[in-house]
């Protein structure tokens, strides 16, 4: 249940979901100003920092993204509200799938995040967590996860939560990163599992549904990503990662992400049909949509007009990247709501 290296809020996938600030877990010393004493082994604020560094490394801004995912399609799901002890064990055991996959991501990925700006940070990166420790803590919230999801809540959940994981840390991080322009298309599709995951937890079973709600996250993972990736394309060029930005064009990306953002629009809108939501969940779609391709259009605007300040590219592009997030979090919540509409 999991998506890529994005800055730790939203990393490169699962989907999903990124903000370029820093995690707490990083290095440096502690206390501020000169004089500013190390602490000492064993202290309580050496545990902590402890704590903070394995956190860090299952990226939590990106396991939230993902979690706003999963909520609303167990209300679809479920037609209204779903018992809250399954919602709980449904988030529980989602956390631990991404949190896994995300540190077993940072593990394989040690070598090229210390040679980026952006996560260069990273506990895997700076040695403040041992690559030995960091491969053992992954593999323990990944198997974690499958046998709470086994116990908790049901065997296909499990199945599914296995399947993300490695098609995050095979599928993407090993075979498609270093290798492929394409990587984020196909490596994202594991950012769409929590929905699937969601769904099956509520009814054990799959329809045409929850596989709309997966092709709407697929979708959106390139128009999310490119535009962050835009902006960061020097730090993935320094560290050889072809992603599109760094291996063609600025207009070529910005068509892409055009490309994209129609598709992604097009999949909202084939909800209704399909799940029978409200004309509110369709009105919601359409003006979200409205924006979201209005923004795309403005960054291919932007890349076309060109100009002598490259920093312009950039601020749109993190604009497109911002809310990207917000599109996806109240396309969702509008979701979440159509259930309790009594019409």
């Amino acid at each position: 249940m999991t998506r890529g290296d994005r800055p730790d809020a939203t990393d490169e996938v699962l989907v999903t979901t990124v903000d370029p600030r820093p995690t707490s877990g990083g290095t440096g010393s502690v206390g501020t100003g000169q004089g500013a004493q190390k602490p000492a082994p064993g202290s309580s604020t050496s545990a902590g920092r402890k704590i903070s560094a394995y956190v860090a490394l299952t990226k939590p801004r990106i396991i939230e993204l993902l979690l706003i995912t999963t909520i609303p399609t167990m209300f679809l799901a479920a037609d209204g509200m779903p018992g809250l002890g399954l919602v709980a064990a449904t988030l529980v055991g989602g956390a631990l799938s991404a949190g896994g996959a995300n540190a077993l991501n940072c593990y394989l990925d040690r070598d090229i995040d210390a040679l980026m700006v952006r996560t260069g940070h990273r506990p895997s990166a700076t040695g403040e967590v041992s690559p030995s420790a960091n491969l053992v803590f992954g593999l323990t919230l990944g198997v974690v996860s499958c046998v709470w999801f086994a116990f908790f809540v049901n065997n296909l959940a499990a199945l599914l939560s296995a399947a993300a994981i490695a098609m995050y840390v095979v599928g993407y991080t090993m075979l498609l990163k270093r290798r492929t322009p394409q990587n984020i298309v196909w490596g994202g599709a594991a950012g769409c599992m929590p929905v699937l995951i969601g769904w099956v937890a509520v009814t054990g079973s799959l329809t045409w549904t929850p596989l709309v709600l997966f092709g709407i996250i697929f979708f959106w993972t390139p128009p999310h990503y490119w535009p962050l990736s835009l902006r960061f394309r020097d730090d993935y060029a320094a560290a050889g990662v072809p992603m599109l930005p760094v291996v063609a064009t600025q207009a070529k990306v910005a068509a892409e992400i055009i490309g994209y953002s129609w598709a992604m629009v097009a999949t909202s809108l084939l909800l209704w049909p399909v799940a029978h939501t409200s004309p509110v969940y369709a009105l919601v779609a359409a003006v979200l949509g409205a924006g979201f391709l209005a923004e795309a259009y403005a960054l291919r605007g932007r890349v076309r007009r060109g100009g002598s300040d490259p920093s312009a590219i950039d601020v749109r592009a993190m604009r497109l990247f911002h809310g990207s997030i917000t599109y996806l979090s109240l396309l969702f919540l509008a979701v979440a709501i159509d259930p309790f509409w009594p019409f």
